[in-house]
């Protein structure tokens, strides 16, 4: 078996690159830019080793996904999908100490929008991917690389189109890697524990709109939209959603315990989730349901009171708890306001467990020979979604041994994001072994 090496070494450079090429997603087709720059230069680096190689735009100009195919020896298994998305968040370079798309590799990271989410996955997977065309690999069966648009915003130019109208690409993928999974926390001196993403919470983007009695802002008014609509978001904002415990939380908490020695008794359960630092800004929104306003719309001028002011709340919602989620929020709006969605993308729970979740703990073995993996769900969403709708186990599995004194949490979608060199070296070589055994 040849080793990983050429991988290895070009990962870095293949992540700098991305970064440098702006990829915002605005959610603005009119603002959004760079998914087609780098979907081509994804596009050339896998056509130079022999790829061959579908570039797809996806309903409005520059909107665009890349997909190939590696055959593997075993045609009658299911295939893997290796899935990463090319489009960032906005970043306002002043408030960064270098600038957000330099792709600067300097004090031993890779600096950058999109450094962890998701170009440093996106680069191990091109990277692997090119060394085993060029080394002839051939896997224990087909994997499917997608390199997908549009997921800030949801993917409805990415995923989710090419669930929709290309789902002939993915034909016989059982199961997919994404992001959000495969990172290294570190307990006491030298026990580190791996979380792979096996759920995610569902993303209810919700807008919220109310009517009133337009009228003079100098007169008494008992009917204001304005008024209505204020309470009805102070009431959602400030609700506390009843505790539930999923089973991949109860088993991340649980494994958790058996491993640190840290309990997480239920009487006290979000402060128990302290305990685990940074971690806990994510692990702690994955045991409630969750409803926070983020934007707010009303008027035209200081003296006219308007006919209408309207919300938007992004809503994240655990799996099973949908219908009695929505009566609640239904309760706390009131008769004075409705709601439609924005953006409604369902929970997805996988089971951790199989051959698959051996084979990444495999290979972080291999190269870490202490490493424990545990479940986890993520308070976020992905494109795990989309690929679920065709009957796919979906799992984030982007490998980085990490300092125990990064907060990585901090770094999706924050300020000075970046991502450091040995850790994506590292990851290349996890993902190989990991996509030689899978």
């Amino acid at each position: 078996m040849s080793t990983p090496r050429a991988a290895e070494d070009e990962v870095v450079e293949l992540t700098s690159e991305l970064i440098r090429i702006d990829t915002t997603n605005t959610g603005d087709l009119e603002t959004t830019t760079g998914e087609r720059e780098a979907a081509e230069y994804v596009a050339g680096k896998l056509t130079e080793v022999g790829y061959e190689v579908e570039v797809l735009e996806s309903g409005a100009p520059g909107r665009s996904n890349v997909v190939c195919r590696l055959a593997g020896a075993d045609p009658s298994r299911g295939a893997l999908l290796v899935h990463g998305h090319l489009d960032v968040v906005p970043a306002d370079a002043s408030e960064w100490s270098v600038h957000p798309f330099s792709g600067a590799v300097q004090d031993g990271y890779v600096w950058g929008r999109g450094a962890v989410d998701m170009k440093d996955m996106v680069g191990m997977t091109l990277a692997v991917a090119r060394q085993f065309k060029r080394d002839g690999v051939v896997p224990p069966r087909d994997i499917v690389f997608a390199f997908v648009a549009d997921e800030e915003a949801g993917g409805s130019y990415g995923a989710q189109w090419l669930v929709k109208h290309r789902p002939d690409l993915f034909e016989g993928c059982t199961e997919a890697v994404g992001e959000v999974g495969g990172f290294s926390l570190t307990f006491g001196e030298d026990q580190r524990v791996y979380l792979i993403e096996a759920a995610e919470k569902g993303i209810a983007w919700m807008r919220l709109r109310a009517r009133g009695r337009p009228g003079h802002g100098s007169m008494l008014h008992d009917d204001n939209a304005v008024t209505h609509m204020a309470e009805a978001v102070a009431r959602l904002g400030n609700h506390t959603f009843p505790l539930v415990l999923t089973d991949t939380v109860r088993a991340f908490l649980e494994q958790m315990s058996a491993l640190t020695g840290l309990e997480f008794p239920e009487d006290d359960l979000e402060g128990s989730i302290a305990k685990l630092g940074p971690l806990s800004k994510i692990v702690g929104a994955t045991v409630r349901d969750t409803a926070n306003p983020t934007m707010l719309s009303a008027g035209y001028k200081a003296n006219v009171i308007p006919s209408t002011a309207e919300a938007v709340v992004d809503c994240r919602v655990l799996p099973g708890r949908e219908e009695a989620f929505l009566r609640e929020v239904d309760e706390l709006l009131g008769p004075d306001v409705t709601r439609e969605w924005v953006q409604n993308l369902p929970a997805v729970e996988t089971p951790f467990e199989g051959a698959l979740t051996e084979a990444m703990a495999a290979a972080l073995r291999e190269e870490d020979p202490g490493a424990k993996t545990v479940p986890y769900m993520l308070s976020g969403g992905t494109d795990a979604k989309s690929f679920h709708d065709l009957g796919m186990q979906c799992y984030g599995f982007a490998p980085l041994r990490l300092p125990p004194d990064l907060d990585f949490a901090s770094l999706f979608h924050g300020i000075d994001e970046r991502v450091p060199v040995d850790a994506l070296q590292f990851g290349a070589r996890v993902l190989d072994r990991f996509l030689r055994t899978c």
